[in-house]
């Protein structure tokens, strides 16, 4: 019974990731009146005096890197986090414990979220700027914030969690 409820944590918070994911984008393209696509608006709303929102539009991956400069690319790039979440799936389903399962799960639903702005605008819709003294972090997204602290909980999970006995 417990890999079945872990299954159904990760399926679970996938889903909620991804939701969560497409709303704050869809809310961020309407704040700025360019619902239905991405374009770089640079015109802040200052949530605080460390955190503002800020349109940008990644063709890359993390960071910007390997920016997709042709619709090859785009294609490219949303194949392999299919794939991706291909192998996750299968992961998920071999697990028998719910910690893991709800980090895939962030991660899953982080990784299809990006894919479904890749696929629509040919970009991952990116708005939040986080910000100190004038050094700017990269700015990002919720699927983003998600697929960091799923994998985050992974590598601890992989240090802490509990060990299998040799068979």
């Amino acid at each position: 019974m417990t890999g079945h409820r872990a299954r159904w944590t990760g399926l679970v918070v996938a889903a909620g990731v991804l939701l969560a994911d497409q709303a704050t984008k869809f809310a961020i393209l309407d704040h700025y009146g360019v619902a239905g696509e991405c374009r770089r608006i640079l015109d802040p709303v200052i949530l605080t005096p460390f955190l503002n929102l800020i349109l940008t539009c990644n063709a890359g991956v993390s960071f910007g890197l390997f920016a997709a400069g042709s619709a090859t690319m785009i294609w490219v790039l949303a194949g392999v986090a299919v794939a991706i979440v291909g192998g996750l799936l299968v992961w998920l389903w071999r697990i028998n414990r719910v910690f893991p399962a709800l980090a895939i799960g962030l991660v899953i639903g982080g990784a299809l979220g990006n894919v479904i702005d890749r696929v629509r605008y040919h970009s991952v819709v990116d708005f939040i700027d986080f910000h100190v003294d004038g050094w700017h972090f990269a700015t990002f997204n919720a699927a983003d914030a998600a697929i960091s602290c799923g994998v985050a909980l992974l590598l601890l999970d992989s240090l802490f969690g509990p060990r299998e006995s040799p068979k």
